[in-house]
């Protein structure tokens, strides 16, 4: 399913929110936080919910009073039993409304919580992971307890709302939030709740997996593809392709693999899969961030059967995610592409897809790489 654009975003939430009740918006003291800055500033929301936790970076110099209402609000347990009461798939999500937590009151989702505080302009944008203040279309000072999160960028929100914070972690797990089944309005199916809201000091994230590993450390683990065909087990040629090896373990533990095709099939040369644009769902931004072009690392390795290499362009230094597994001889490959691994087990499997009937070189009926399982061969 492709990515919803910013222009299906932006009228659905004014839509969302025109039933917002005129209460909402009458005279008040708008929310000034007493907090120093020295108090908001290195702070971090802990946010559990009940499809996984993400956690947002506050942003306090650009909204000092959304972000002290916010950390308010989450001291008092405001957060926590409320839902996601409307969802764009892969779009944005919005919740913080209070009324939410009583199951039966849905008919008035997303009208509590309003009204509290002025919007405070900043050059932050909406880009994927930014977090903003809930308002009523028109009445830029009606902020509250409510938010959205960008699945994807959505500069069309840009001066209409807030932004105060970023999803610095888990935002795979907002994405899984955002594609939950809804009903016509936008309202889940089932509720997505959070099951509670903590506030921390700034925790730097933990480093990629495979970045800070050595090339010995690297060689304790092996590369297991579920297939549509059964399992494939590969063994990694370090000393060939280390670099290689390491980035193809960065994808696979995060996921970049899963729900990829086996989009090419030569019989007697090679079976290839990897392909992003073969890829049943977009990648999200933390995925998308890994993916990258790698230097060759050419050797003297013979692609014969049950190697794996990676391939690439014209450019020597194209090769990014897309490999193959040689199925006969092919020394034409030798020295001009990265052999980087070798099949160990499952032979059957690959002969399998070697054989499914195609047009050209495309398999008449797909075959997914359901997923990468990265495996100990040593223990830790």
């Amino acid at each position: 399913m492709r990515p919803l654009t910013v222009m299906a975003v932006w009228p659905l939430l004014t839509l969302l929110l025109q039933a917002v009740p005129v209460w909402a918006q009458q005279e008040r003291e708008p929310y000034v936080t007493p907090l120093a800055l020295d108090e908001m500033r290195d702070k971090q929301a802990v946010v559990e919910t009940t499809h996984g936790r993400f956690v947002i970076d506050l942003l306090p110099e650009a909204a000092p009073n959304h972000v002290g209402l916010f950390m308010r609000m989450a001291a008092d347990s405001v957060y926590e039993g409320t839902i996601f009461h409307r969802i764009v798939a892969r779009g944005v999500v919005q919740g913080g409304d209070p009324l939410t937590k009583d199951p039966d009151r849905a008919d008035v989702y997303g009208r509590g919580g309003l009204g509290l505080i002025d919007a405070e302009p900043n050059d932050e944008l909406h880009t994927a992971g930014a977090v903003s203040a809930v308002v009523v279309p028109g009445e830029p000072d009606s902020g509250g307890t409510q938010f959205l999160i960008c699945v994807v960028a959505q500069p069309a929100l840009d001066g209409h709302h807030t932004v105060w914070g970023r999803v610095s972690e888990g935002l795979p797990v907002v994405t899984r939030i955002s594609e939950a089944p809804v009903d016509a309005q936008g309202q889940p199916l089932e509720r997505v709740e959070i099951l509670s809201m903590s506030i921390r000091d700034a925790v730097p994230p933990p480093p990629v997996p495979f970045t800070t590993e050595t090339v010995a450390e690297l060689g304790k683990f092996r590369a297991v593809l579920d297939t549509d065909a059964g399992p494939v087990t590969v063994e990694f040629l370090l000393d060939r392709a280390p670099e290689h090896v390491r980035h193809f373990l960065r994808l696979a533990d995060a996921g970049v693999y899963d729900g990829t095709a086996f989009h090419r099939v030569v019989p007697g040369f090679v079976i290839q899969t990897g392909w992003i644009q073969s890829r049943r769902a977009p990648l999200t931004e933390e995925q998308r961030s890994l993916v990258g072009t790698l230097e060759p690392e050419f050797s003297d390795t013979s692609h014969v059967k049950g190697i794996v290499s990676m391939a690439r362009g014209d450019d020597e230094a194209s090769a990014s995610t897309s490999f193959f597994i040689v199925t006969g001889v092919a020394d034409e490959l030798d020295g001009v592409y990265t052999a980087f691994g070798r099949v160990v087990d499952g032979f059957e499997v690959v002969e399998r897809i070697e054989a499914t009937p195609t047009e050209g070189e495309t398999p008449v009926n797909r075959i997914e790489l359901q997923r990468v399982r990265i495996e100990r061969v040593d223990p830790p």
